[in-house]
Parts: structure tokens; sequence; C-alpha cells
């Protein structure tokens, strides 16, 4: 008689395991897809630059974070195709391989700087070398050669002179182009006056404020700063404190680089503004002003009219905001790096994209960092390889094309309105971020041509870029020491 119960719970063991095997392929073989609505280049020229007066708290009020015009900074962001000289009479198309190639410039500006394990921020010798109230204001989408991709305006010194700055998550330094000018690229507004502005105030070469650049200089007993980036342009001049304005929020005594010598592929912009995480970054020297936080919202400027923006200050947290920690790189204070630990392509993980590729080890080699100015989202090639195998399998119904510029993945999409492609999670320390599909398969021309939007280096630096984090309101907590993700964050 004891035999039957044990046969009865033997059959119940085998049924389970057999239809929890019948799951996992079931799952295995219905892999998970989303609509790609099919938007290519226009053909016309791309809008000029006009900047938004109305109520940017207003704007704002549907991320989640109901920012408070007593409490909140926001300005409007915009891109540097609307300044640059390259820009002008040139189509949609052309605008695209010149961002491509300045995205190749900006790339390898990081990734140099993160090999050379440069402590961005720290104490540096005596000679410069070549090498709290929030507030928010509107950021546009801008493709400054080697520099960064957005730029807002706003005015420096008393009384305020209005400039457009590029933003730049990749570097510290906070400069705008002075008169006179020993060297001084082309700029949309008159170049920045000092003497004609009663707040601004020359720093002293023994100063503390001096001894915080990387490479101070001294001349008659001024303090000198010199910034320079990867892709060869420099900037040189006098360090100083000054008054800047956003709209109708004034944050004194900020240091600033007033540069006489300005060199390389900075196009359109005065200068700028600087929000890496080092000790001379705008979000450091403000910080008491906003709570160290800040975020953005990048909109998608081919399929969208709408401004994007960047906010300072307590609110800029929005409750729908999944978060990552920050890490911390002993040797490269200024990126803000963040632990990936893995893709999902289809809703199943993709088994050969492990945390050990993005790993940041004890030299501060390696890691993984969120940028504004670069584009296209870079992963080492090992995990490049593995995600774009993983997609090409999930697309396979769709029609390939030839590569174009740094994709090796592209479609032939005319005559669609729309597709299904497989989706894409990556997966961070404690936050899985759904990408939508425009962030991943994005139009390279006007004639139904999609292209992957991920690219391989031979670096050891994983940068993710614009691209994938458009449309969400990506959060910058210094204070918590965290950076999070709020999908739909632009409405």
């Amino acid at each position: 008689m004891e035999g039957k119960p044990i046969s009865i719970s033997f059959l119940f063991t085998l049924s389970s395991i057999f239809l929890s095997l019948l799951a996992i392929s079931v799952s295995s073989t219905s892999p998970q897809y989303q609509t790609l609505v099919l938007n290519s280049l226009p053909n016309s020229q791309p809008q000029s630059l006009s900047w938004a007066t109305e109520d940017f708290e207003a704007q704002l009020s549907g991320d989640g974070s109901n920012p408070d015009p007593d409490y909140t900074l926001s300005v409007q962001l915009h891109h540097v195709d609307l300044v640059s000289p390259s820009s002008f009479n040139a189509t949609p198309h052309t605008l695209f391989k010149l961002r491509l190639q300045r995205d190749a410039a900006r790339a390898k500006a990081l990734s140099d700087l993160a090999a050379a394990n440069i402590t961005v921020g720290r104490r540096g010798g005596g000679h410069h070398v070549v090498g709290g109230r929030d507030f928010s204001s509107s950021v546009t989408s801008g493709l400054a050669q080697g520099s960064g991709e957005y730029f807002t305006r706003l005015g420096v010194g008393t009384p305020p002179k209005y400039a457009y700055m590029v933003l730049d998550t990749g570097s510290d330094v906070v400069w705008i182009q002075c008169s006179p000018c020993k060297k001084c690229y082309t700029q949309s507004d008159p170049v920045f006056d000092p003497t004609k502005s009663s707040s601004f105030l020359g720093v002293s070469c023994g100063s503390p404020l001096c001894r915080r650049l990387d490479s101070p200089g001294c001349n008659r007993k001024k303090c000198l700063y010199q910034v320079s980036y990867g892709d060869g342009s420099f900037t040189v001049g006098d360090f100083s404190t000054e008054t800047l304005t956003f709209r109708k929020t004034r944050v004194n005594n900020v240091a600033l680089g007033c540069g006489h010598d300005n060199e390389g592929l900075f196009v359109g912009a005065a200068g700028l503004l600087g929000l890496g995480r080092g000790r001379l970054s705008f979000p450091t020297q403000a910080g008491r002003r906003f709570g160290r936080k800040f975020s953005y919202c990048l909109v998608d400027r081919s399929a969208s009219s709408r401004p994007s923006y960047i906010v300072f200050g307590e609110s800029t947290v929005s409750r729908t905001a999944v978060f990552t920690p920050l890490v911390t790189n002993p040797k490269l204070d200024t990126f803000y790096y963040v632990e990936l630990t893995g893709i999902s392509v289809g809703g199943t993980r993709v088994p050969s994209i492990r945390p050990s590729l993005f790993k940041l080890d004890a030299a501060g080699d390696g890691g993984v960092i969120v940028d504004s100015g670069t584009s296209v989202t870079r992963l080492t090639r090992p995990a490049y390889v593995a995600l774009r195998d993983a997609f090409r399998i999930g697309a396979a119904n769709l029609k390939r094309a030839p590569d174009f510029s740094l994709f090796d993945t592209c479609f032939d999409l005319s005559g669609k309105t729309e597709v299904k492609v497989p989706t894409v999670v990556l997966h961070f320390k404690g936050a899985d971020v759904s990408l939508p599909a425009s962030n991943y398969l994005i139009p390279v021309d006007s004639d139904g041509t999609f292209c992957f939007a991920f690219a391989g280096t031979m670096s050891g630096l994983s940068i993710i870029g614009n691209i994938q984090q458009q449309g969400f309101r990506v959060v910058f907590d210094l204070a918590g020491s965290r950076l999070g993700f709020a999908p739909r964050g632009c409405a």
C-alpha cells in the first residue's frame, strides 16, 4: 500500500518538471516585441533657432516632478545644429553624417581621457599645460564638435550679456570666450567683455580656488587656466568668478574661465557649462543652491518640435524614476560612472553579456559612463557583438540594408509605416531601463533606411549616449550618489 502514494508523488513531480520546461520553452520561443512607428529623416532643412519665452515650469508640469518656480531653475536646451555655421543650408542627411563624425571625435576624446587616468579636479602643478534654491533652464540639442551635443542660453556678468553655452556632463570647468582675443572662434553672439561687468573678479595665484585647477598657471599674480580636449581643442585665459543668470535666477561667484585663446573644433556657442562630478563643475559649485541635483530630458529632434529642458533643484527628482548607484573612479572624478550588469533582447538576457565586460577596475580602467555629449552608445566590442547578433536574430524578418557609417546593422524599411522589433532593456544595478524602439532603431536617411543605434569600441570604456537617453528624464542626484531614469519624462 505504501508504493501507491510514492508513485503518485513521483508522477506529480515529473509533471511539474515537464510543465516548467514547457513554460521555459514557450517563453524562449516567444520573444518580446514592440512597435516602431517609422519616421525617416525629413527632406527639408531644420527649423531655425527661436528661444522660447513662455513659462518653462508650466511645460515641465507633466514630468512627474511638478517644479516650484520659487525653488526650481529650468532652462531650454537646443541642438548645436541650430547655431553651427556648417548647419546652414545643410540637408538633414548631411547634418546626420556630420553628427556621426563629431560623435566619433567625442567618443575617442572621452576614451583617451579615461585611458590616461587623469585625475580631473585635483590639484595640479604650477604651470598650465595644454592637455538651497532650485532653478531650471531649457536645453538645446547641439553638436559642438568634440565638446557636447546640447547648449542653453544664459546671461554672463552684470548686467547680464546673454550667450549660448554648451552643456557637457563630460567636463568640469565653466568657461566663455573673452575679449581681448588672442584667438577666438566664430560664435553667434558678441564676445564677452569682462571690463564691462561689475561682478567680474579675477582670482589670485595663491587662492584655494586657483589650486583646484588641474594645471594652474600664473601671470602677474593672476591665476590662469587651460583646458584641453581629446580632439585637440583647447581654451586658455584668466580664471575668475562671475555671476551667471538663468532667465531671472542669478547665481553669484561662479568660478569661470575667461578664455582669450580658444582654438579647435568649438562651433557657434560662446563657451561651455561643465556639468561633471569634479570640484569646479557648475553642479558642484552651485550645489548648496539646488541640493546638488539636476536632470535633463532630451527630445528626439527628428520626431518632435518640443524643446528639451534641464532642471536644477530638489524637484528635479521624478517620482517615476528608477535609480542606480553612481560609481566612483578614484582616477577620474569628472565622469558619471554606473554599473551595467547586462542587456536583454526580446525579453531574454543575452548570456554572453556579463557584468565583467563593464567592470571598473582598481586602476580606473573600464567601466560605463552616462554622457550627454555622446550620441551613439558605445559598448566594449564583445558586448556589442553579442547584443548586435541577438538583435539580428530577433529582427530576421526585416529586410537588411548596407552598412551606414559606424552602423553595421541596417534595414530597408521603405514603404512601411510601422514594424515590430525586439525589445531592448539595459540592466543597471538596481534599475532596469526599457528603451523605446525609436531609441535604438533610428533613421539615417529620407529613403527608409534605419540602423541599430549601438556601436562597438576597442576602448575599455563604455558610454551610454544621448540617443538611448531620449525621452527619459535623466536625474543626476549627486547628494544621493545615484543616477535615475524616468520614462516619458519630457511630457
